[in-house]
């Protein structure tokens, strides 16, 4: 298994969509961070197995919300660049990526 990381952005996204949820329904913000970890696991085990969306960035879809996980494989980790909905704002994490 390969190490992975989150950049900020990321994880700021992630925690306030599991607040997003929470509002919504008592428990399902800890189903969303739950759904990610398996996401993060999937991808620390294999992290090639998942489709390019852009040049050297993949993305991870979430079985039970509208989310993916993009990430980039470095040497030695994977960069988790953003959690991103996926019916809003396509793209929006570009500029993550070019200031690594």
């Amino acid at each position: 298994m390969i190490s992975v990381t989150f950049l900020p952005p990321a994880e700021e996204e992630m925690v306030a969509a599991a607040q997003y949820y929470e509002t919504r329904s008592h428990g399902l913000g800890a189903d969303f961070l739950d759904e990610v970890q398996r996401g993060v696991e999937t991808i620390s085990s294999n992290p090639r197995t998942a489709p390019v969306v852009r040049e050297n960035i993949r993305r991870r879809l979430l079985k039970r919300f509208p989310f993916g996980i993009l990430y980039a494989i470095e040497p030695d980790t994977v960069v988790i660049v953003a959690v991103m909905h996926l019916r809003r704002r396509p793209g929006y994490w570009e500029g993550r990526v070019k200031k690594r």
